[in-house]
């Protein structure tokens, strides 16, 4: 059992890509992962599962981190919610996207680092401790921050309402990271023996919010995928080259400057997704862009953390 999840976990790039190859041949498969069972939110849902099991791998020391390393942490943070989030408007406007793929892509660029990230910087040979502190904090602070930002940007085109977004972000993300740190600090042995399957679990997890998403946007993402998909790919490397920038002007050292790159470049891609169809629900095709990011960032992320760790 432990050797199939591993499998899934190594090779979760390749595993996305056939979920969205059969989300594409048979879009109505995924449907339940956007629709609610007696009031629930399945998508919401799904998201609090990644992040229950991203709470269990932390501990009160993580956050201690913050504090050896006030500088790093503090270039990392700014540049999530300042850099991010401009690379993201930038690129709307400069490719003219409608009203539901700007606002899905600025969300890309509004909510917190993702977990993947902890595992690529892992496998680049980053610095893991720096990358778990940012994702954690950056996470942490996002139900005040992604809101904030995010109707900074589109607030007076597009009416939402930032609080109903906190309230969102405190129910999907702070209250299952709060429970899973609670289990780890309880039992930290059985949360120990739980990291050999969580990984595969939250790849899983991620795996059919991605399908679903694409299935049922699939007629949206064939005619306009083309622009969208060179958009996304943009929005990554931009992040990454500037993360590299940014570390490198503040004198951080080469585990530091790909960490940091890596941290900014990875997003919580399947939160946007969730918060997309929650507050957006009449702009449907505003959660493309966070599913799609998804695919993007884990395949591509796989390959550069090949690269980072023989040659950087």
């Amino acid at each position: 059992m432990k050797r199939i999840f591993k499998f899934i976990e190594k090779y979760f790039f390749i595993i996305i890509l056939l979920a969205v190859v059969v989300s594409l041949i048979y879009p109505n498969a995924f449907n339940w992962v956007l629709s609610e069972y007696n009031g629930i939110n399945i998508l919401n849902l799904l998201l609090s599962i990644i992040l229950f099991t991203m709470g269990t791998t932390l501990k009160a020391e993580d956050f201690v981190n913050v504090f050896k390393n006030p500088k790093e942490i503090a270039v990392g943070i700014s540049a999530q919610y300042i850099i991010m989030p401009l690379i993201a408007l930038a690129l709307a406007n400069i490719f003219s996207l409608n009203a539901a793929l700007t606002v899905g892509l600025i969300l890309v660029g509004t909510v917190p680092g993702g977990t993947a990230s902890d595992v690529i910087t892992f496998l680049a040979r980053g610095d893991v401790a720096l990358s778990v502190s940012l994702t954690a904090v950056s996470t942490i602070i996002s139900p005040v921050l992604t809101p904030l930002i995010t109707l900074f940007l589109i607030g007076n085109q597009i009416n939402f309402n930032p609080v109903d977004m906190f309230v969102s972000i405190i129910e999907i993300v702070i209250i299952p990271i709060a429970l899973g740190l609670i289990l780890n600090y309880k039992f930290p042995d059985f949360c120990e023996k739980l990291k050999d399957y969580l990984p595969a679990i939250s790849s899983i997890v991620i795996c059919l919010i991605v399908a679903g998403v694409i299935g049922v946007n699939k007629q949206a993402i064939l005619t306009s995928s083309g622009i969208i998909m060179l958009v996304i790919i943009l929005q990554y490397f931009i992040a990454m080259l500037i993360g590299f920038g940014v570390g490198y002007l503040v004198g951080m050292n080469r585990k530091q400057i790909i960490t940091v790159a890596i941290e900014l470049a990875f997003q919580n891609s399947g939160l946007s997704t969730g918060l997309a169809k929650t507050h957006f629900p009449s702009l449907t095709q505003a959660t493309v862009p966070g599913a799609l990011y998804s695919v993007w960032q884990n395949f591509a992320g796989s390959i550069l953390a090949y690269v980072f760790r023989r040659y950087a």
